[in-house]
């Protein structure tokens, strides 16, 4: 039986290296050949070891992680119930021009309640046709006629044309003000 030159723990020591992980600072640490570490390596399959340990790693930490979301998505919304009755109580027990302050609490708690579930809030429920719209408006100007290649296309309005020439022309006009 042949003696083995590398402790049993050599890959645990590969392995904890992590970025600065390299045969040759094993064989420095051992007192042993760099040739010695990468026929071990080989033939324990190092490499795949090292890939399988992240992998295992990630897939935990991912884990813990969505735990954690969810985790504190539930609070969120707990307390976002807990305002919504309070501020309801409140709404009960007083006069319509004293509830202004349940009215913001109640408000902000269904923002946010909405905002943890994933449901549009104000800021984000914009729709695609108003931003097809918005885009249209702001990009497409109409082509001038000399630049037409289709016949059809040329019946088109004039005036969009030179309401287009005048408006380029006040703005040179603006800028050699200037």
């Amino acid at each position: 039986m042949a003696r083995r030159k590398l402790p049993i723990d050599a890959f645990e020591y590969y392995f904890a290296l992590g970025h600065e992980r390299s045969y040759q600072s094993v064989a420095d640490y051992y007192n042993v050949s760099k040739t010695a570490v990468a026929n071990l390596a080989e033939k324990e399959e190092w490499q795949k070891q090292v890939i399988d340990r992240e992998r295992q790693a990630r897939a935990s930490m991912e884990k813990k992680s969505i735990e954690t979301i969810e985790e504190m998505n539930e609070r969120h919304l707990s307390l976002c119930k807990f305002i919504q009755k309070k501020a309801f109580d409140a709404l009960r027990t007083m006069p319509l021009s004293a509830a202004m302050e349940a009215v913001r609490a109640v408000d902000l708690s269904i923002k946010q309640e909405r905002l943890v579930r994933g449901e549009p809030t104000d800021r984000n429920a914009m729709n695609i046709e108003e931003i097809i719209k918005r885009e249209y408006e702001n990009w497409l100007m109409p082509v001038p006629q000399e630049e037409r290649s289709d016949p059809k296309e040329q019946s088109c309005d004039r005036d969009d044309v030179e309401e287009q020439n005048s408006t380029e022309e006040g703005k040179d006009h603006e800028e050699s003000e200037l």
